[in-house]
């Protein structure tokens, strides 16, 4: 009987967990929306996605806190526990940084910013959203298909090998446009530039436990 109760709670568990990190890695497909709506000058359309995204992102942490809670019920094993819980904080610390990136574009959104910059920006929020693709396939695969699971998360580390192309290509432009942007304009379009490179790096982070997890016996 304990142990059908135990592997009740660890389904109930996953499915939480699941769905907590799902929506964490969907709130980069809302990132990419509002950085294409700025480049597009649909600064209505931005501001609407990234409130969007601030409510999701609140959801994830009530998501979170939940799993933690589930976690510290019956009697699930050690390791699953801990499994578990690396998943679910690593995919909220990259969550974090797409709020961070949503923040600052708000910000941007009445500042005078080349076009060439934007579209820099625009281009790299795809290769971050390629990025979580590949790590929510690798997820889903997970218990069902291990092996798997670890091919694609190889391809995590393929995208966010791009992604970070792609951010030095944004540091060089601007450096090339700094005498014609305001100095505080130039520090959000960094922090910008570094919050996304960040939330890829996560992505890399939490497809580097999926290979630990799924490490052949």
């Amino acid at each position: 009987m304990e142990r059908w109760f135990e592997k009740r709670r660890k389904n109930k568990v996953l499915d939480i967990a699941y769905r907590q990190m799902t929506l964490a890695l969907d709130t980069v497909n809302d990132l990419e929306r509002a950085i294409k709506a700025v480049f597009s000058g649909d600064k209505d359309g931005a501001k609407t996605t990234i409130e969007r995204l601030f409510l999701v992102e609140e959801e994830i942490d009530n998501l979170r806190r939940t799993v933690f809670e589930e976690l510290t019920r019956g009697s699930l094993p050690f390791r699953d526990r801990e499994d578990i819980m690396h998943l679910v904080k690593r995919l909220d610390v990259m969550a974090d940084f797409v709020k961070d990136s949503a923040r600052s574009i708000m910000i941007l959104l009445d500042a005078e910013v080349p076009k060439s910059i934007w579209k820099a920006f625009s281009e790299m929020s795809l290769g971050v959203v390629r990025c979580a693709a590949r790590l929510k396939e690798s997820l889903k695969l997970l218990s069902e298909n291990p092996s798997k699971a670890r091919a694609l998360s190889l391809k995590v580390e393929e995208e966010e090998n791009k992604v970070d192309k792609q951010y030095l290509k944004i540091k060089s432009l601007l450096l090339e446009h700094g005498n014609k942007v305001n100095p505080a304009v130039l520090m959000l379009l960094k922090d910008l530039a570094d919050y996304m490179e960040d939330a890829t790096d996560s992505c890399a982070d939490v497809g580097d436990y999926i290979r630990v997890l799924t490490v052949p016996k």
